[in-house]
């Protein structure tokens, strides 16, 4: 099969030129974008390095054809090396060696597992003749892309694999970079494009339809992702916006009507925590609220201050008021007028209660001298209330004799005249003994009560014995009697059986009636 004689885009020498021909293919230059593995997103992968490494290939000089043979170079005739540019590296996130990162070097290590793309076999898409011209395959149509002047043809081979496993390396970093979302979508579609436009002419030997084919898929992806992004930045930012605009309506709502001062003021500083946590709103906008989030805050300030420095007035108005009251227990406190002046030192307790508190560091102060003026009259009132139980205990002892010697009285029922006079007496002393303790004072009357009662229920069980009236009407039932039977007789005497029946059941009733009269009489 005849070989095409088409230039790639390294210097190859013409036939008719042989003799003055360069051998360039060994350090061949590449028009493609670099891409660095270890690339952040916001670095543009189009742009190539600042100043590229120098290729470690050295440069081959200028000869003839049958002088470099390329079957057995010279001892001082160089090996191919690496490509220059960058090289693939670990992918972003990889850790990095220990040495390179102080701060990592500290850290304990983290193993990550690294994925290794085993190299392309260049056989299969191309070849390098003995005269050293390069071919690539592409479906079943070779082409020439440069000329191998360096080494062996199997040299030569396994670099221009080499570079297409680097070119590859670059398109599986913009796969990775567009599906991981790091980056630019429209930079990474940009250096995809580039590298696919240096595909016609890249000097390397492997699977070129298949990066066209990946390149075309990341260019096709990236504006579908580029938008998708948009998208879901504009929905972060409406929701920035609207948490925004709630926590703002709240610090507003928070500076025009709250007066749970301290719950408020730790609220508004939960909320600027929280702001400040808030991405992606644009400036503009962010202004805005942050202005509506100041006024709201300066407006609860102020009222806050207002409502602090109204207190404390209020609190000097109090302070004035307590002192006043505190000379008024004070004037109180040498009082013996004990039922009296307690009720006054209730009336100063619920005027001090309505007074309101006073500054902070005072209050304590003049409610430990208040109390001292009460506790002065107290503790003198409780004193002689002491003394005075004493005195009470000492009465109940003579009232509860004076009971017990009661138990010998004369009975009522028997003798009232001796009972009257002994009870009298009996009385007139306990009168005089005085008053006893409160919790004695219902069972000691209790007894004199019961005392009493016996001589009241004797008195009337007499005089009901010699009342005139009541010994009258048992007489005036007995005349009754008589009467009814001796008008019976008289009407069974004139043959009026009947009526003497009448007259003598009417005598009957007046009999019992009479009866239970002089019972009764008997009876007191």
């Amino acid at each position: 099969m005849s070989e095409p004689t088409a230039q790639g885009t390294d210097s190859v020498a013409e036939p008719a030129e042989a003799s003055t021909a360069t051998v360039q293919d060994a350090v061949p230059t590449s028009t493609e974008p670099a891409v660095a593995p270890d690339a952040t997103p916001d670095t543009p992968v189009s742009e190539p390095p600042a100043s590229p490494p120098a290729d470690p290939a050295p440069a081959v000089a200028e000869s003839s054809p049958a002088v470099a043979a390329p079957s057995a170079p010279s001892p001082g005739t160089p090996k191919p090396g690496p490509r220059p540019g960058p090289r693939p590296g670990p992918r972003p996130g990889a850790p990095r060696p220990a040495g390179a990162n102080p701060a990592a070097a500290a850290a304990p290590a983290v193993e990550h597992p690294v994925r290794v793309r085993p190299a392309s076999d260049p056989r299969l898409f191309g070849r390098v003749d003995d005269d050293g011209t390069v071919w690539l395959t592409v479906g079943d149509e070779p082409r020439q892309i440069g000329s191998w002047q360096a080494g062996t043809p199997a040299d030569g081979l396994a670099h221009y694999g080499r570079r297409f496993d680097d070119l590859a390396t670059e398109v599986e970093i913009l796969e990775e970079r567009l599906a991981a979302g790091t980056g630019d979508p429209r930079k990474t579609k940009t250096a995809a494009v580039a590298l696919r436009e240096s595909l016609p002419t890249a000097t390397v030997i492997g699977d070129v339809p298949a990066l066209e084919v990946r390149l075309t898929a990341i260019i096709d992806g990236a504006d579908s992702i580029a938008e998708k992004r948009t998208k879901e930045r504009d929905a972060a930012r409406s929701a920035a916006i609207a948490r925004k605009e709630t926590l703002a309506a709240e610090a507003e709502q928070i500076g025009a009507e709250t007066t749970q001062w301290k719950h408020a003021g730790d609220r508004l500083r939960e909320i600027l925590d929280e702001w400040k946590t808030i991405k992606g709103v644009d400036r503009k906008t962010d202004d805005v609220l942050w202005k509506r989030y100041a006024k709201a805050r300066d407006a609860f300030n102020r009222r806050r201050g207002a409502h602090f420095a109204d207190l404390d007035r209020e609190r000097a108005g109090a302070k004035a008021r307590k002192e006043e009251l505190i000379e008024q227990a004070q004037a109180l406190s040498d009082s013996t007028d004990w039922g009296p002046t307690a009720g006054k030192f209730r009336d100063l307790l619920t005027e001090w209660k309505a007074a309101g508190r006073a500054p902070r560091d005072t209050d304590d102060a003049l409610w430990e001298r208040f109390k001292a003026a009460q506790d002065v009259f107290f503790a003198a009132r409780n004193a002689a209330n002491s003394e005075r139980d004493e005195e009470f205990g000492a009465n109940a002892a003579a009232k509860r004799a004076l009971l017990d010697e009661a138990k010998s009285m004369a009975d009522p029922a028997k003798d009232l005249d001796a009972a009257r006079t002994q009870f009298r007496s009996l009385r007139d002393r306990w009168d005089g003994i005085g008053k006893v303790p409160r919790e004695q004072m219902q069972s000691l009357e209790k007894g004199i009560r019961a005392i009493e009662k016996r001589i009241a229920d004797a008195e009337n069980s007499h005089w009901q014995r010699t009342d005139p009236e009541v010994k009258a009407r048992a007489d005036q039932f007995a005349s009754r009697v008589a009467q009814l039977e001796e008008q019976a007789e008289k009407a069974a005497a004139r043959g009026k059986d009947r009526d003497a029946a009448d007259l003598r059941a009417q005598a009957q009733q007046w009999r019992e009636w009479s009866q239970a009269a002089q019972s009764a009489v008997s009876d007191l």
